[in-house]
């Protein structure tokens, strides 16, 4: 069976036992604070779990996009060097909220493992959880029983908690699990050891291949275990796993799942695959890196989330980089190679996952950009590294994680390169600087949150669409949290006005109000489907009534924005056209942001045209329609714009101004009529990423009053010329009579430069092959100075050329070495200059044979020179010596 086919067999299996099939949920979880992405396929149902949402089926079944490389599951350092981890990979799941149990779980699964898959009976093992004395809970003795209906006693193995009881995070819904695992071995290695102790023991042939948990507590933050009102069951398999056992390979790079990138990647780069798991085939690891890292890649920037220098768009550049360190390192590639590839996985994966079929052409923009750019930075980082082996024979642990946290070298590529020079790397020293890093990662992260304290049962109910005040409130639930020192609660209400952070819209702020108690909510934010009120204070008696009343000016604000945002998206669809997507968006009371996909600088005359076109619906004065919880289907026949990266349930809410011109599946709230909005006014348009777009703009009183600065700016200027001429005339002459004036001072700059370079030509001083000069130039022209720098050097074989000069009242430095000097010596004209700027009272760098400083004290030139010339003499002589 090929991979498809297999996919297909597990949830029609399931299917045939009353499953409803679904969709993955986005990689990039956005709804959930406590994780970054998806890594589990549980993630989309915790609701159902937590018992704050009611399931519409109570059996489903799925394939789950998950990536693990973060936090407790991270995998990512793993991949590539054996034949099992990933970073992405799919979760094949079923699942049972409140139904059916273990008995009908463990049989299903050795039903469709045996029977409608064929793996040998004799291959399985299964474990259960042994107990545990803290929890005071022993073992699974009725997991245990069943499966004695289908394995031996010597083939079910009782296991601790670390592996046969599962939790959802430190706290939440929890229960004990029986894993599957699958012999994989020759049978003569089976006669030398029995697979019973190789079990969870990380032997490559010798895997869990289906997880089975059952769950049926619920932990506190406290600690304590406590029965759910009702048992749930929530299993996985690695697909990738089950293609390998099913394909009868050693690897899961071995199947069909990938043997198609490791072919592309074998005729681009003419390097062989030979499948080898020696640590020292370097190659090999490579081609296994790549085509993991590919999918976790194009998966992420499909499902929204752009690689970037902070939080998910971080770690998402980091995989990207990873995979380029390694081609570039061991398949000798130094051109984006990653973007060949992405068609490829289009053709594997498009039938499945849509989304990257339809998002090809940006996927292969943003990729390949990334590609280019950190290919530069890695040159940049091996310069580096030569530069400090020609100093020395050690890397410190420093200078090792430098590499790595800037350069983005792994700790075994810098040792790599020391071993072929002979030098060593202080690893337990890199070990520190990481631990460092990561302790203040996890001092600026640290959230301390208490237990809830209930006051009455229920979820709360948002009813913030139709009111913006309750005056018969009660508090369900609210707990204490506390961050960086400060005390704060989140309350939830059973009937809440206040919308929670999501879809691009802030939270709402507003009051709590109980007699003579007013306690500020300072925003509201959305765990899940929980609407959480942030506030500093809690009643003295939370148990009675409370009036909730939303900040009723800031939210019509944010209304008029977040309409605006479908005025301005259908506009853009029509001006630019419809491969125009929404990749993001910010709502604010005071401004909006939206990302979106195109390809180049929108014109003048486009933005015009968008401005025009928002602004002619809102004079339409286009009644809001709104259809709630209306069938997805129907929502998707009527036409509506869904965006890439969002979980749809099986009904939606759906937003209509025109529906000639603007629908959308949307959570957020809007105006009754786009007359409310007043005016809009884009005030920017940048560029985010490779293909993606951002405009900024303001509407109603935030537009009047940007409106109101364009006029008085221009009346000033007005008032500066004195003339009732054509302002935009007079303002083109006045810039090109300064033009004229800066080439005159410039040609009078070269002059005094060519000068100044016949001066400076007897002034060189010549060691051992190096024409040094270190010397303040009366040109205040950085530009000149720069030619002139250029052109003394050169005129010589070998130089080091140092100058001091003032430009605009200010100090500078500007030091030129010959390449072929910074190429065989320890000289960095970028680390010199770097530590001469503090003379001056500033700062600079650049690249080993050009750099530049600037600061705010010229005084100290005379004395950066002298140092300088310094300086450049003695590292000179120590690559002479």
């Amino acid at each position: 069976m090929n991979g498809k086919e297999i996919r297909q067999t597990f949830l029609d299996f399931f299917k045939n036992k009353s499953h409803k099939i679904v969709s993955s949920a986005p990689i990039v979880n956005k709804s959930d604070p406590t994780l970054m992405f998806t890594n589990a396929g549980m993630n989309q149902f915790k609701d159902y779990f937590l018992g704050t949402e009611v399931p519409g089926h109570r059996r489903v079944t799925d394939t789950q996009k998950c990536l693990r490389v973060s936090g407790k599951h991270n995998d990512l350092e793993e991949v590539g060097l054996d034949g099992y981890h990933h970073t992405m990979f799919e979760m094949l799941g079923n699942w049972s909220f409140g139904d059916y149990f273990k008995e009908e779980t463990i049989a299903w699964a050795w039903e469709l493992l045996t029977e409608k898959l064929g793996v040998d009976p004799d291959l399985l093992y299964a474990t259960v959880f042994s107990g545990d004395k803290a929890d005071d809970l022993g073992p699974d003795v009725e997991a245990e029983e069943i499966w004695k209906k289908y394995l031996p006693g010597d083939r079910i193995l009782r296991c601790d908690k670390r592996d046969n009881f599962w939790e959802m995070g430190e706290h939440g819904p929890c229960g004990p699990c029986s894993e599957i695992h699958i012999d994989l071995r020759s049978p003569e290695d089976k006669k030398s050891k029995p697979g019973a102790h190789l079990i969870n023991a990380d032997h490559p042939e010798v895997i869990e291949i289906w997880n089975l948990v059952f769950i049926q507590y619920n932990r506190s933050f406290s600690g304590e275990l406590s029965l759910l009102p009702e048992k749930h069951v929530d299993t996985g398999m690695g697909f990738e796993r089950l293609c390998m056992v099913l394909q009868n390979k050693r690897s899961s790079y071995d199947t069909d799942l990938f043997s198609p990138y490791i072919g592309k990647i074998e005729s681009i780069t003419g390097v062989k695959y030979t499948g080898s798991y020696n640590t020292e085939d370097r190659s090999d690891i490579a081609f296994r890196v790549v085509s993991d890292h590919l999918r976790a890649v194009v998966f992420a920037i499909a499902d929204g989330q752009l690689p970037s220098n902070t939080g998910a768009g971080y770690v998402i550049r980091r995989i990207l980089r990873r995979a380029v360190r390694y081609y570039y390192s061991f398949l000798d590639t130094d051109r984006p190679l990653l973007v060949k590839l992405v068609p490829v996985m289009i053709d594997e994966m498009g039938h499945v996952f849509p989304e990257i079929k339809k998002q090809k052409d940006l996927l292969m923009k943003v990729i390949e950009e990334e590609e280019s750019s950190f290919l530069k930075t890695l040159e940049n980082g091996l310069k580096r590294l030569e530069q400090v082996l020609s100093e020395s024979k050690e890397i410190d642990g420093e200078t090792a994680f430098e590499m790595y946290d800037t350069y983005g070298f792994p700790i075994d590529l810098t040792e790599l390169i020391a071993q072929e020079r002979n030098a060593s790397v202080d690893i337990e020293g890199f070990r520190q600087a990481l631990s460092r890093q990561k302790e203040r990662s996890r001092a600026d992260a640290k959230k301390e949150v208490h237990d809830w304290v209930i006051i009455n049962e229920g979820s709360g109910k948002f009813v913030g669409y139709d009111q913006l005040e309750v005056t018969d409130a009660h508090i369900l639930r609210y707990r204490r949290f506390s961050q960086k020192d400060k005390s704060k609660y989140q309350i939830i209400l059973d009937k809440n006005p206040f919308y929670a952070e999501g879809g691009g819209q802030v939270g709402d702020t507003g009051w709590l109000i109980q007699d003579d108690e007013k306690i500020r909510v300072i925003d509201t934010q959305r765990e899940n489907e929980l609407f959480l009120l942030i506030t500093e204070d809690i009643f003295t008696t939370p148990a009675s009534k409370v009036q909730a009343k939303v900040d009723t000016q800031r939210r019509r604000l944010i209304e008029n924005n977040h309409s605006a945002t479908h005025l301005l998206h259908a506009a853009l669809r029509e001006i630019l056209g419809d491969h125009v997507q929404q990749k993001g968006s910010l709502v604010k009371d005071d401004y909006l942001r939206f990302d979106f996909s195109h390809f180049s600088k929108l014109t003048d005359e486009e933005i015009l045209s968008i401005e025009r076109l928002v602004n002619s619906k809102i004079r339409d004065n286009i009644k809001r329609e709104e259809a709630r919880e209306i069938p997805l289907e129907e929502a998707k026949e009527a036409g509506a714009i869904m965006l890439f990266g969002e979980k749809y349930g099986d009904e939606v809410r759906m937003i209509t101004f025109d529906d000639a011109y603007s629908r959308e599946l949307c959570g957020g709230c809007h105006v009754d009529r786009t007359g409310d909005i007043g005016l809009f006014k884009i005030t920017n348009e940048t560029s985010v990423a490779a293909g993606v777009r951002r405009i900024e703009a303001v509407t109603a009183i935030a537009a009047e009053r940007h409106v109101e600065e364009e006029e008085n700016t221009l009346r000033s200027l007005q008032e500066l010329f004195k003339s009732g001429g054509d302002l935009e005339l007079q303002v083109r002459d006045v810039i090109e009579v300064n033009r004229q004036l800066q080439d005159k001072i410039r040609q009078l700059q070269s002059e005094k430069s060519s000068n100044v370079k016949s001066q400076l030509e007897n002034r060189f001083e010549s060691i051992d092959g190096l024409d040094i000069l270190a010397e303040q130039v009366d040109i205040a022209d950085a530009k000149v100075v720069k030619d002139l720098i250029y052109q003394l050097e050169k005129s010589r074989d070998g130089a080091a050329i140092l100058f001091g000069f003032v430009s605009k009242g200010k100090p500078q430095l500007m030091l030129r070495i010959s390449e072929e000097i910074t190429e065989r010596s320890a000289l960095d004209a970028g680390k010199i200059v770097r530590d001469l700027g503090k003379r001056i009272k500033g700062g600079g760098g650049g690249q080993p044979f050009f750099a530049t400083a600037g600061g705010s004290d010229a005084s100290g030139i005379s004395e950066a020179l002298e140092e300088g010339k310094k300086i450049i003499i003695e590292t000179y002589k120590k690559m002479a010596d």
